[in-house]
């Protein structure tokens, strides 16, 4: 269990309050758990189910069977222990609560880095071009064409790439319960913008047919 996210004794009250909301199976739980941090904590099995395990013990939960499923719930024994903890419940909400701002912190600098690291490339990729076209000789009108069609594919390459890397990452942290502020959204559309200019403006430098 990381203690960054339950310290001693918290995740015993935690896993009563998920019951007081409704019974749960096991893997409901584990769900739960690792919905409500973000995707920071996902607990195994055998830290779980020693757990319930304990609070039955203590006549605080029951297990009923439903098929192959064993259902837990919380007693009127639960409750009362969770009634009289409310500010330690209180407590660990808001720790969970800064677990989460802090996955979607890592995730803006995460995206704002890779803007960043385009931007460059885009930049370098311009200048080693504006440099490499003033040393060699203008090819003839229609070989130029060929070239740039050649290249518009290549870019045309890049931007899907990234495209579908950036897509990949961004529905692999949602999938995984991972909070995606706006915030985030906003500078990746701010980034994106920038990177477009910065092409554009790179593009305007760069010699054309006909001139």
């Amino acid at each position: 269990m990381s203690p960054a996210v339950f310290s001693h004794g918290d995740l015993r009250l935690y896993l009563l309050a998920l019951l007081a909301e409704s019974p749960q199976h096991g893997y409901g739980i584990i769900q739960a758990l690792t919905d409500r941090t973000g995707g920071t904590y996902t607990p195994s099995a055998g830290t779980i189910y020693p757990r319930l395990a304990k609070l039955e013990e203590e006549g605080l939960v029951t297990k009923t069977a439903d098929g192959r499923t064993t259902i837990y719930a919380i007693t009127d024994a639960g409750r009362v222990e969770l009634a009289s903890r409310e500010n330690d419940l209180a407590g660990i909400e808001a720790g969970l609560a800064d677990s989460v701002r802090l996955i979607a912190n890592e995730v803006r600098q995460s995206v704002q880095e890779a803007m960043k690291s385009l931007r460059a490339d885009l930049a370098s990729a311009a200048q080693s071009e504006r440099i490499a076209a003033k040393s060699r000789p203008r090819p003839p009108r229609d070989d130029a064409r060929v070239s740039s069609r050649e290249q518009l594919q290549r870019a045309d390459a890049s931007i899907n790439a990234f495209r579908a890397r950036v897509r990949t990452d961004l529905r692999t942290h949602v999938a995984k319960g991972g909070e995606l502020p706006s915030t985030v959204v906003n500078d990746l559309d701010d980034a994106l913008d920038s990177a477009a200019h910065a092409l554009i403006t790179a593009l305007d430098a760069l010699p054309r047919s006909g001139r």
